[in-house]
């Protein structure tokens, strides 16, 4: 019966500990005929053409599935299991032969059209009309223009494309996951800190085991790649972590991502030829603030014309002290993270685990929430007895300056087994006004720290804390909405080169001594973070800034290359594409076995398919808007109030170029982010 169905319920929040895979098939089955019929009424002939009937009933349908899917696309990242899986990915292709079914209703698009072509269509508010607007153009994406058999070919694709990232994220998943070490001798992992050892100690109790395990979740590769002086044990995570999901490593062929690569990339490139566009990165264009595949080509080589030089010099300063000091006549890139390390803290005296003590993160998110509080008057409360998928997630309320509760969000912390790697935010309700009742947003927010262990909080290393607040910065923007129109609020619709704008404006806060202040405290004694400690912080800043720009120009070019170059008589090309990539932007190869696309999961199972340069387009945007708040002080009410109004709360019912103008004054200028990376 549909009320037994947790996923069918219509409640503020979902029921996790009710959900089960095999609720999954029937609630996706049932709210999809719900949809069709609900668009076959809204399409009738007879029924009304005005903006109600057409643009919120679609939005209307679509929360609908919304809310069944959220929390089932979260469990698959966040606690996969095998019984989840054998029903998630059967559900995912439904919902995209579904969108496309959608996106290709001509009665539908007619009916959109005319709501455009009405002479009131003018004097409807601004974002009514980019509703319709952004509409119209998806319908256009989704080939509603196309006939048979060109139009179920398009489908088929969507369907087959959404399969392939699943099993894709899988692989990745279940490679990270198969790979482990046991290590019983402590002298094996000298020079890894009492912090480090710690999580691995912890990784071993979990299975059961005595001594260490190392393993290839985040917080266990970077402890060991960056202190551990074994170099074996360092060869062998960087082995078997650069080669996960491929035909190489320890696992050679066991998950490999090889031919999904190739079958993705011949189905992108055949589904933008079927739209009318020469490849795969046109295509993905058509929904960014870049216009041409020319311009983004432009600003990724200026870019590498400017870090390069500096990323050589600053490779070479590395390989003399590896030689000299370190005793390593042949820097390989298992040793690139340990000797920077060495150097980083002979340079400037400054590690990491002299840090780690100050970053409690019980503080660090209170010090984020007092910031949040000071820069936008909003203050967040947890909510006990929330139903949650994981005694370690926390469930907040969103309290607006009067007091009102207005936005939630999920916080899930730590790093664990079945658990995705990286951080991320994402959607679990959208602000929504329907007729008399508002739904509000609610948002997953998603790291893997590692977790406490022995009577000791969770010590977050100053790139965890950068993190959280970028992570902090998307849920901002998709929580701090006034858009009530999904589709076009929060984050939804907005051009995804400028998505990164609000998080990686928020990492600015993490280098600055006031924010700071309100966080960054010593665990055990809560002596504020010294300021000789600080400007130390400051002076390592831009340590290697080179050496980092030009790694993420490789991942951007590689990206986009690998779209807008396909050609399917040779096929993706994937690892010679990254060979003349690296030929042009890398200082530093890595060895012929690195496989690092093969778990690239932001380009062939996430949404940043030639549009990974959008973290460094979106780092300009987040770079210059933070100088207005420079210019006032930084933490700044009344210049937190106009960001929060011209660019947080109005999601894409303007472009973002607009919103951005809107907020600074003037265009956004380049230099800003070769001042922030300290190029300039």
């Amino acid at each position: 019966m549909e009320h037994d169905n947790p996923l069918l319920a219509d409640d503020a929040l979902p029921a996790f500990s009710q959900i089960r895979p095999e609720q999954v098939t029937p609630a996706i089955d049932t709210i999809l005929a719900d949809y069709r019929a609900g668009i076959d009424a809204l399409t009738a002939p007879g029924a009304p053409r005005d903006f109600a009937s057409v643009m919120l009933t679609q939005e209307r349908l679509e929360q609908r599935l919304a809310r069944a899917w959220a929390p089932v696309s979260h469990l698959h990242s966040v606690a996969d299991s095998e019984e989840l899986r054998k029903v998630y990915g059967p559900a995912e292709e439904k919902l995209t032969d579904h969108a496309i079914e959608v996106g290709q209703n001509r009665a539908l698009y007619q009916a959109v059209q005319a709501l455009a072509d009405a002479p009131t269509f003018a004097g409807l508010p601004r974002p009514e009309r980019a509703l319709v607007e952004h509409a119209l153009r998806d319908f256009r994406l989704s080939g509603v223009a196309l006939e048979e058999p060109e139009r179920s070919r398009y489908r088929e694709i969507g369907v087959e494309l959404s399969r392939l990232s699943t099993e894709f994220s899988n692989a990745v998943l279940d490679a990270t996951d198969a790979w482990h070490e046991h290590i019983t001798d402590e002298r094996d992992l000298a020079g890894v800190p009492e912090s480090g050892r710690a999580v691995l100690r912890q990784y071993a109790k979990e299975q059961n085991l005595d001594g260490y395990l190392v393993t290839l979740k985040q917080p266990s590769v970077q402890a060991v790649l960056t202190y551990a002086d074994n170099r074996g044990l360092r060869e062998r995570v960087y082995w078997a972590y650069q080669t996960r999901a491929s035909d190489q490593g320890p696992q050679a062929s066991k998950f490999d991502n090889s031919e999904r690569i190739e079958r993705i990339m011949a189905l992108r490139y055949e589904a933008a030829k079927l739209l009318g566009f020469k490849n795969a990165a046109e295509e993905s264009l058509a929904t960014k603030m870049a216009g041409t595949p020319t311009q983004v080509m432009e600003f990724l080589h200026d870019l590498a014309t400017r870090a390069k030089p500096v990323a050589r010099a600053e490779l070479n300063r590395l390989r003399e002290f590896a030689t000299q000091e370190l005793k390593l006549d042949n820097l390989e890139s298992w040793d690139v993270g340990y000797a920077s390390e060495k150097l980083r803290q002979r340079e400037y005296d400054l590690d990491e685990e002299q840090l780690k003590p100050y970053f409690p993160l019980p503080a660090v998110m209170e010090g984020l929430f007092g910031l949040t509080q000071r820069l936008y008057g909003i203050s967040l409360r947890v909510r006990e007895g929330v139903d949650v998928w994981h005694p370690d997630v926390r469930y907040y309320d969103v309290l607006d300056t009067d007091g009102r509760v207005f936005a939630g969000a999920y916080v899930d912390l730590y790093a664990r087994t079945g658990k995705r790697g990286g951080a991320w935010m994402d959607v679990c309700r959208a602000r929504f006004s329907d007729g008399g009742q508002e739904q509000l947003p609610v948002a997953f927010l998603t790291c893997n720290f590692a977790p406490p262990t022995e009577g000791r909080p969770a010590l977050l290393t100053h790139d965890d804390v950068l993190t959280l607040f970028h992570e902090f910065g998307h849920g901002l923007h998709h929580l701090l909405t006034e858009i009530a129109l999904p589709s076009i609020g929060g984050i939804d619709g907005v051009e995804w080169d400028a998505v990164e704008l609000p998080s990686q404006f928020m990492e600015n806060f993490g280098w600055n001594r006031e924010a700071l202040d309100l966080f960054a405290r010593h665990y055990e004694t809560g002596e504020r973070l010294p300021d000789e400690l600080f400007q130390r912080m400051l002076a390592a800043r831009h340590f290697h800034a080179g050496l980092f720009l030009v790694r993420q120009l490789e991942f951007a070019m590689f990206d986009f290359l690998l779209h807008l170059e396909y050609d399917p008589t040779k096929g993706a090309r994937t690892m010679e594409v990254l060979e003349e990539v690296r030929h042009d932007v890398a200082v530093l190869h890595p060895p012929a076995w690195q496989r690092f696309p093969h778990a690239f999961s932001h380009i062939f199972a996430g949404g940043y398919a030639a549009g990974y340069y959008s973290y460094l387009w979106a780092e300009l945007l987040s770079a210059d808007a933070f100088g207005e708040f420079e210019e006032h002080g930084v933490i700044d009410r009344p210049t937190g109030d106009r960001f929060r109004k011209e660019i947080l709360a109005v999601g894409a019912s303007r472009p973002a170029l607009e919103s951005f103008i809107a907020f600074r004054g003037r265009p956004p200028e380049p230099e800003a982010l070769l001042r922030s990376h300290g190029l300039a």
